[in-house]
């Protein structure tokens, strides 16, 4: 390889990512980059997670591990009298999914770095949380991301997860535990989407 083929690679690799989906019957467009996850299309398990969420047009949303944007802007373009916060301890997510933002119009959007909760207020409250676990993240981090959420849900409001499946039974525990209350929605081969509301 030459120096100039080379370098005209590294040039093409360093460029953003773009990319259009439709979610929710909702057309988006992306700019992603390489090193955060699932950059060059929408992963199936955020997919089947947006397939399964019910919201009304007026939810407060929260997007917790936002990566660039998908879960989260979607709702944002479902509740357009709502707000919808999306976070990240990524500061390189984080400037995505606040540049895919601007990109699609959406100004009832807030982007945040925060390591899950750590820099969501206490008294912010939310009628619907989503997220799309990180399986690396351990089980520490999983149980204080499914407790701080059970605290920032407002009454009647839902806790909406996708995992691996073989994380499923794990998942459930932590939603009993500190919800009280569980409901799968969907078990596929890979993934699978779990619900709980808070009373």
């Amino acid at each position: 390889m030459t120096d100039a083929s080379a370098t005209s690679r590294l040039d093409a690799l360093r460029a953003d990512i773009e990319f259009t989906a439709t979610l929710r019957d909702q057309q988006l467009r992306f700019r992603s980059t390489w090193g955060l996850f699932s950059p060059r299309e929408v992963d199936s398990g955020s997919r089947l997670l947006l397939d399964f969420i019910e919201v009304g047009e007026a939810a407060d949303c929260l997007d917790l591990g936002c990566g660039y944007g998908v879960i989260g802007l979607t709702l944002a373009r479902l509740v357009p009298g709502g707000r919808t916060l999306l976070v990240d301890k990524d500061f390189v997510a984080v400037d995505y999914a606040r540049r895919n933002a601007d990109l699609n119009g959406l100004a009832n959007v807030e982007v945040r770095l925060s390591n899950a909760f750590s820099h969501i207020g206490a008294d912010e409250q939310f009628d619907l949380i989503a997220s799309n676990i990180p399986a690396r993240a351990g089980n520490e981090m999983l149980e204080l991301m499914v407790a701080d959420a059970a605290a920032h849900l407002r009454p009647g409001g839902r806790l909406y997860i996708v995992g691996l499946t073989g994380m499923r039974q794990f998942v459930r525990r932590l939603m009993e535990r500190h919800l009280g209350d569980y409901e799968k929605l969907k078990q596929g081969r890979d993934y699978t989407v779990a619900v709980s509301q808070r009373t």
